[in-house]
């Protein structure tokens, strides 16, 4: 299994939490001595992974950024689900996803996994055109939550969308312009959440293929809101619902 370079204290700290055995080695930044690279080097230890010192330029070198805060672990890759079909069919219980329809910043992107992880979705869905891909950037952004929540790029999202209506899933939209509130809407039973792309919103045919659209209300001067946050409102809606006796 081709193995890769996970970067950052949150990434590589989740990787050893979630499936340690496929950590095969940590670089660190031998001039840092302080509690929060004391703590992930006993983590490394308690797990049996190598420790190895390197200085800022190699480990710059290793990812293509000096934003890698001191580690780099070199890892396999984790045997996330690789298509809907898989991911469907490992499910137990009602799904929760978020499409994503053409987010090109790998900054948002990163947010959105980290929001879904937070909030228990199964997975995120996106196009593979027109969009941006799960690069270093989007994955550090994340916070180890691109470990985590399985990232699911499809050729064609409309076509994707009503393979989910087949399985009974029901496609709920966000737009300003939608008559319903989050509130209103029922994320109890199997839901894909559906977030436009930072600015356009949805393609029209995106948003001609949801069961429903809502809107997030505003109450002050701001008009909307960065689609990360957004995704994070809505799956907590979602999650609340899901909550017993709520």
């Amino acid at each position: 299994m081709k193995s890769k370079m996970v970067f950052g204290f949150h990434a590589v700290t989740a990787r050893l939490r979630h499936e340690a055995s496929s950590v095969e080695e940590i670089y660190i930044d031998a001039e840092r001595h302080d509690r929060r690279m004391q703590d992930l080097i006993a983590a490394a230890k308690a797990a049996n992974v190598r420790i190895i010192h390197a200085d800022d330029q190699r480990l710059s070198s290793m990812v293509g950024t000096r934003r890698h805060q001191g580690v780099v672990a070199k890892a396999g890759a984790l045997s996330l689900a690789r298509n809907l079909d898989e991911l469907l069919d490992a499910i137990e219980g009602p799904p929760l996803l978020l499409i994503l329809d053409g987010i090109t910043d790998p900054h948002n992107l990163g947010a959105c996994l980290r929001v879904a992880d937070g909030a228990g979705a199964h997975a995120v869905i996106a196009p593979k055109d027109r969009a941006v891909g799960l690069n270093a950037t989007a994955a550090k952004v994340a916070s180890g939550a691109a470990e985590t929540v399985p990232y699911i790029t499809v050729t064609n999202l409309a076509r994707a969308m009503r393979e989910l209506k087949e399985r009974d899933i029901f496609l709920i939209g966000t737009t300003d312009d939608a008559e319903k509130t989050i509130y209103q809407a029922d994320f109890a039973g199997p839901a894909a959440l559906v977030m436009g792309s930072e600015g356009e919103g949805m393609r029209r045919l995106t948003r001609e293929t949801c069961d429903a659209l809502v809107s997030i209300p505003m109450f002050g001067a701001v008009e909307s809101l960065n689609v990360s946050v957004a995704s994070g409102i809505c799956l907590f809606e979602a999650r609340r619902q899901r909550l017993p006796n709520s």
